[in-house]
């Protein structure tokens, strides 16, 4: 039986694994633990590797772990280190329930909820889901969801309750970066600060209405003649995220789509198609396939409108004419953003762009978009490029767009007065590392621990033994 808990073992860095990164690769490229362990060994299925409290760790959740992690690329991780991660992990949780840390049952069904959705997005269906689990049924994968998160989830509390009063003086971050030797100084790779200006070309109310009447006409084959929607998805639709799945989606009111899409999926019967309807994406069509509590399982078919030469000539036009106006300083490339830019997510700010993991200004010149990085590698500060066409998705989206690099900081070793907010972050990271640490020796002595004889003669980082 395949091990669930592998998915979400890695909650705190480790691996370089994510929760929300994982994805399920499917038995027909992906070999099952069975398989693999035919090839050399066999699962101790009731073994107890270890008890951490009240936590158990057992043979299979080591053993299963492993394999997923050599399946995945990560043939390095040692048996060992596995079990130094997996008890980690249950003291964490352990100690959150003596700290009488509070896990809401509906954060935790919430969760739930959204990592089936994925996992059937992936799979096809929620069915293929439950099969590739080799579960009974779907409450039974949803229970065991509900344990693994409700454990990482009160592992994740405790570990933040121990460093969310941690801070640095400026004293200290001056006394971690005199600490770091000649040799071992970091460099910060070469970054930019960017604002952007985007033309977005007016669709004729021709073409709008070329794409209703294609969607009227794939419902009407659908709906009447018993088409297959899915066959449709596939064949028509330009939604990169679904189309090769037959437009499947599976959906909760929590699910980040846009309201347009949630407004019309929550109205719909089971095997119903909906009406075509608009959204910042373009037009769609829904069929809703199955009501499964708060979850809809649902197929869509999206597809934009076309931009003829004409509408795509006056947007090239007209953002020629905005880089005119900021170059001869009749206006601001700020305002000129506020007025012109058709991205509402930046204009409001300057046209600035922000890294969406770090929500910071910096951005690193080496992980931009390629596309992006051709445009601004040679601009220095202050600079606006040359209108350029950008297109993207798979409907192929384009938009006309200025760039302008707002600051710029080139390759160079960490210098403390320029570098000082990053140095502080490193500086921070390191002190709470070792106030972990401290706190893992200090709960180690307090908490009952049991490692299995077999697993006693690893070299633990963590004094789990208590010699």
């Amino acid at each position: 039986m395949k091990n669930l808990n592998t998915i979400f073992l890695f909650l705190f860095p480790f691996f370089g694994l994510a929760q929300q990164g994982y994805e399920i690769i499917p038995d027909e490229v992906k070999k099952t633990p069975e398989e693999v362990l035919s090839q050399g060994g066999r699962i101790k299925v009731d073994g107890v590797a270890a008890v951490v409290g009240n936590y158990v760790i057992l043979e299979s959740d080591v053993d299963k772990t492993l394999i997923d992690l050599k399946q995945n690329g990560y043939s390095t991780a040692s048996r060992c280190e596995i079990i130094g991660k997996l008890l980690e992990d249950k003291l964490y949780a352990h100690q959150a329930t003596q700290d009488s840390i509070i896990v809401a049952d509906s954060e935790i069904n919430s969760m739930v909820d959204q990592q089936i959705a994925r996992f059937a997005e992936q799979l096809g269906s929620i069915d293929k889901v439950v099969q590739f689990y080799q579960k009974s049924s779907v409450e039974e994968l949803r229970q065991e969801l509900f344990d693994i998160d409700k454990s990482q989830k009160l592992a994740q509390d405790m570990q933040e309750k121990i460093i969310e009063s941690i801070e640095v003086t400026p004293d200290e971050v001056r006394q971690f970066f005199n600490n770091i030797s000649k040799d071992q100084k970091p460099f910060f790779g070469a970054e930019v600060e960017l604002a952007q200006i985007v033309i977005k070309p007016q669709v004729s109310e021709k073409a709008k209405q070329a794409v209703i009447d294609r969607l009227n006409e794939i419902r009407y084959d659908v709906v009447e003649n018993g088409a297959s929607f899915s066959s449709k998805a596939i064949l028509y639709s330009q939604d990169p995220g679904s189309s090769s799945k037959g437009g499947l989606y599976i959906i909760n009111k929590q699910t980040p789509f846009v309201k347009e899409f949630k407004d019309v999926a929550f109205t719909l019967q089971e095997g119903e198609v909906s009406q075509p309807f608009e959204s910042e994406f373009g037009w769609h069509i829904i069929q809703l396939d199955k009501i499964r509590g708060k979850d809809r399982e649902l197929r869509h078919i999206l597809i934009s409108p076309e931009v003829t030469s004409t509408e795509l000539a006056k947007a090239k036009e007209a953002i020629d004419s905005v880089r005119q106006k900021i170059t001869s300083g009749e206006i601001s490339f700020e305002d000129a953003a506020l007025i012109f830019s058709s991205e509402k997510e930046t204009r409001a700010n300057g046209g600035k762009l922000f890294n969406p993991q770090t929500l910071e200004t910096r951005l690193e010149l080496t992980k931009l978009d390629p596309s992006m990085y051709e445009k601004v590698s040679a601009l220095k500060e202050g600079e606006i490029s040359l209108p350029f066409l950008e297109s993207k998705g798979r409907a192929e989206e384009k938009n006309y767009k200025i760039i302008k690099v707002l600051r710029r900081w080139d390759e160079h070793e960490a210098d403390f007065v320029k570098d000082y907010s990053r140095i502080k972050e490193l500086a921070l990271r390191d002190k709470q590392i070792r106030e972990i640490g401290k706190w893992q020796e200090e709960k180690i002595k307090d908490t009952y621990i049991s490692i299995s004889g077999s697993h006693k003669s690893c070299e633990f980082t963590n004094n789990w033994l208590k010699k």
